[in-house]
């Protein structure tokens, strides 16, 4: 079987050198998949990564939200690690911020075929992959995980939903994962987590679930300020054959 080719077609941060350590760099990728689905992204290279040239680096991969779709890498500095990067937080970590185009959300095959080129051109810890989402980027990180639940090593769905993925939780029953909603959520039900996260329990997950009290749609800003989380998140390891 032939293995699916990938390629980086076009570098759109002509004024930045390739590399460029704690900067987020614009990039572009188009998978060669059955559906072909192409991803600009923000590339952030931890420090040290060019001069320790042996060592092998996690993997943060944040999925954004609806309001984020565009061809303006721009919008996805409004939340999450886009965010915290720009302010200057620090990730231990490479980190990948894709873009979805207006009109489209997340594809599983997609978000795995971007995955698997970072893996391949960079110096990756695969023990060590990890991926979260907001909103859209929920739903979009259950999907994903449910596709391919050997891929990553623990996965942070921030109110977003499975849909009807809660029938295949026993996919996911040995995935560390840690859902966060808010219950005041008048976007995305807090149902979808509850209900998947009852499905997970029943498959026998250690599955994590936090419910912010009297919070609306925004129950990511909490989430990824907090020191817990993150610590919890990359300390994540799954086992290699």
């Amino acid at each position: 079987m032939k293995h699916a080719a990938y390629s980086v077609l076009l570098a759109l941060a002509l004024s930045l050198p390739p590399l460029i350590t704690a900067g987020q760099t614009p990039k572009s990728f188009m998978g060669e998949i059955t559906l072909k689905v192409g991803y600009n992204y923000l590339l952030t290279l931890p420090a040290g990564y060019e001069t320790e040239t042996t060592k092998k680096w996690p993997l943060l991969i944040f999925l954004h939200g609806a309001g984020e779709r565009g061809d303006n890498l721009e919008l996805l500095k409004m939340h999450g690690p886009p965010k915290l990067i720009a302010a200057g937080k620090k990730f231990d970590a490479i980190v990948i911020s894709p873009q979805v185009p207006v009109k489209n959300i997340w594809n599983e095959h997609g978000v795995k075929a971007l995955t698997d080129e970072i893996v391949r051109t960079h110096r990756v810890d695969t023990a060590r992959i990890y991926l979260t989402g907001i909103s859209m980027g929920g739903f979009g990180t259950w999907d994903t995980a449910l596709a391919y639940p050997d891929t990553f090593a623990a996965i942070a769905p921030i109110c977003g939903g499975a849909g009807v993925g809660f029938v295949m939780a026993e996919r996911l029953k040995d995935l560390p994962c840690w859902i966060f909603h808010g219950d005041k959520d008048a976007a995305v039900s807090v149902e979808f987590s509850t209900r998947m996260h009852k499905a997970l329990q029943k498959a026998g997950s250690q599955a994590k679930l936090t419910i912010y009290p009297g919070v609306g749609h925004d129950s990511w800003t909490q989430t990824y300020e907090s020191a817990e989380f993150w610590e919890w998140l990359l300390s994540q390891r799954k086992a290699l054959p």
